[in-house]
C-alpha cells in the first residue's frame, strides 16, 4: 500500500484532525475494533459533521458522520485511522466515502490490518484526493495497544504490580491488605475495565481466592468486566469465586506464554492485563511480552523475601531489562509508575 503524506497540513486540518481523535476516545478500548473519530469539513474548513465508532457491529466513525449530513458532496472527511477496505459486520468506509461524494479524505495512520487495509487506494482509484500521516504520533499513541495486537497476532500485555518503596508486595508473614490507599485501588480497578481480559496465575488463585471484578467508588460492578485468565496447570478450585465472574472464565493450562497469547487473541481478546502474582508478572517480563508496565509504589518500608517480582534471568548488568518512563501519576500517598520497553523490538519477543 502507498500513502501520499500531505505536503503540508493546514490550520483548519490539524485541529479537525485533533478533534477526530478526541471523539475516537468516546468509543471503547476494549474489543477487536480501533478507536476511530471522523470530522466532515466544508471548502472553508468549517466542521459540518462529526462521528465516532462505538464499538463492533456499528456504524464505523466515517458512515457515522455521514449520517449526520443531507449531502456530502464535496466535503473532506479527516478520519483517524484509514478507511477500511473489506466488508465484515458493516461495509467498506472507502465505498462509503467514494458513494458520498466526498473530495479529499485525510486521515492519520494506515490500518495495519491486511484484512481491511488499501483503503487509501481505493479511494484514489475512485478520483478523490487521499492525503495520510497526519498527526500520525498523536494517532498511533492513542491506538498504541490495538496496533501492537493487529501487528504482532497477541494481545498488548500490561504486566502491574504494587510494591513498597524497597520493592516488596508483602510483609514477612504474607500479608499484603493494602500495600497502596484508596485511589490507587480504584485507579487499578479502571485499568482492569479497560482491558479485555485479567491475568493472574493458579498460585494467588489458590493463596488469595481473588473476585477479579472491575468495581465502581461504591462497590459496583463497572459496565465491562475482563475475563480472567487463569495460567497454570492446577485447576481453579470448583468453590472459587473466579467460578461466578460476571464475564467467565479461562483456564491456561500450560507455561507456554507465546502460544497461550496466540490463543488469547483468537479468541478475540485485545488487550491482557496480567495482575498476580510475581511469578507470573516475572514470566512475562522474563519473556520479553510486556508492552507496558504499571508500578504502584506506596511510601512504605518492609525489608524482607517478599518481593514484588521472582528472578527475570539477568545475572549481570548488561543483562538488565531496560525501560523508559512515559509517565508518573500521583495517587494520594502513592505513585503509578507507566514504563514500556525501551529497545522497541523487545515487545516482539517469544
Amino acid at each position: 500500500m502507498t500513502r501520499t503524506a500531505a505536503p503540508h497540513a493546514d490550520e483548519a486540518l490539524v485541529a479537525a484532525m485533533r478533534r477526530a481523535l478526541s471523539l475516537a476516545t468516546h468509543g471503547p478500548a476494549v474489543g477487536e475494533n480501533p478507536q476511530v473519530g471522523c470530522v466532515l469539513l466544508d471548502a472553508a474548513g468549517t466542521v459540518v459533521a462529526e462521528g465516532w465508532h462505538r464499538g463492533a457491529g456499528t456504524d464505523h466513525a466515517e458512515v457515522d458522520a455521514l449520517s449526520h449530513v443531507a449531502d456530502a458532496t464535496g466535503l473532506t472527511a479527516v478520519v483517524t485511522l484509514e478507511p477500511c477496505n473489506h466488508t465484515g459486520r458493516t461495509g467498506p468506509c472507502a465505498q462509503a466515502l467514494i458513494d458520498a461524494g466526498v473530495a479529499r479524505v485525510v486521515y492519520a495512520l494506515d490500518d495495519p490490518n491486511p484484512i481491511a487495509g488499501g483503503g487509501a487506494d481505493r479511494l484514489r482509484a475512485a478520483g478523490i484526493e487521499v492525503h495520510g500521516d497526519v498527526l500520525a504520533d498523536e494517532a498511533e499513541e492513542l491506538l498504541r495497544p490495538w496496533l501492537t495486537s493487529v501487528r504482532l497476532g497477541r494481545p498488548f500485555v500490561t504486566v502491574k504490580w504494587a510494591s513498597t518503596l524497597d520493592g516488596r508486595a508483602a510483609a514477612a508473614d504474607g500479608t499484603s491488605q493494602w500495600i497502596t490507599g484508596t485511589a490507587a485501588r480504584q485507579r487499578v480497578h479502571e485499568q482492569r475495565a479497560a482491558h479485555d481480559a485479567i491475568a493472574v496465575g493458579t498460585g494467588t488463585v489458590l493463596a488469595d481466592d481473588p473476585s477479579l471484578t472491575a468495581r465502581g467508588d461504591g462497590g459496583e460492578l463497572l459496565p465491562h468486566q475482563p475475563i480472567p485468565v487463569v495460567f497454570g496447570g492446577t485447576p481453579v478450585p470448583a468453590d472459587a469465586r473466579l467460578r461466578q465472574h460476571p464475564a467467565g472464565l479461562i483456564e491456561i493450562g500450560h507455561r507456554d506464554l507465546a502460544a497461550a497469547l496466540r490463543e488469547l487473541h483468537e479468541r478475540g481478546i485485545r488487550r491482557l492485563y496480567v495482575e498476580g502474582g510475581p511469578t507470573l508478572a516475572s514470566a512475562f517480563l522474563r519473556a520479553g511480552l510486556a508492552d507496558e508496565v504499571l508500578v504502584y509504589l506506596a511510601p512504605l518500608l518492609l525489608g524482607g523475601p517478599k518481593t514484588a517480582l521472582d528472578d527475570l534471568g539477568v545475572t549481570t548488568m548488561s543483562e538488565a531489562l531496560a525501560l523508559r518512563i512515559h509517565r508518573i501519576e500521583s495517587l494520594g500517598d502513592d505513585l503509578l509508575v507507566v514504563a514500556r520497553p525501551r529497545d522497541p523490538h523487545a515487545t516482539t519477543k517469544d
